[in-house]
């Protein structure tokens, strides 16, 4: 399976440090944690709802990452979530489920519903788990979104 993370150059590692500096919906602050979405364009829509909307994303990379058959995911699915998971701030509930993961170390990869389109998959990555080093992180290539995302409509 392919995975995909869009990130500025400067931020394309997969160390997880982003997540473990300042957590995210899916993982408190202090452990690091690598996001990524099932598609390219979902990995568009993720990174443009968290992008200030005054600072359009200068120097961005695309990164695939394949993910062998026989590695384990665990998964989350929408009906093990609490009512309110797509809000926005997120619910604290949503960074326990993370963190129960990362601390499990069962499996290297998670997979948890979209807030931006829920019937669509993200996968986030342990870079702490064993299993980790055998996920295949492709070149960087370089990415730019269509100008007329950022366009005012009126």
């Amino acid at each position: 399976m392919r995975v995909w993370r869009i990130a500025s150059a400067t931020h394309a590692t997969f160390d997880g440090e982003g997540a473990r500096r300042h957590g995210s919906r899916w993982t408190p602050r202090g452990l690091p944690a690598v996001f990524t979405s099932a598609t390219l364009s979902l990995a568009a829509l993720e990174r443009f709802v968290n992008t200030d909307p005054d600072l359009e994303p200068a120097g961005l990379v695309t990164v695939a990452v394949d993910i062998e058959t026989n590695i384990a995911i665990d998964t989350v699915t929408a009906v093990d979530l609490p009512a309110d998971w797509r809000t926005y701030p997120a619910p604290p509930d949503l960074a326990m489920i993370g963190e129960r993961w990362l601390l499990e170390s069962k499996s290297a990869v998670l997979s948890v519903p979209s807030v931006v389109i829920p019937n669509e998959r993200n996968f986030v990555l342990n870079p702490t788990h064993a299993d980790f080093v055998r996920l295949t992180i492709n070149p960087s290539q370089p990415f730019s979104f269509d100008l007329r995302v950022w366009k005012t409509r009126r």
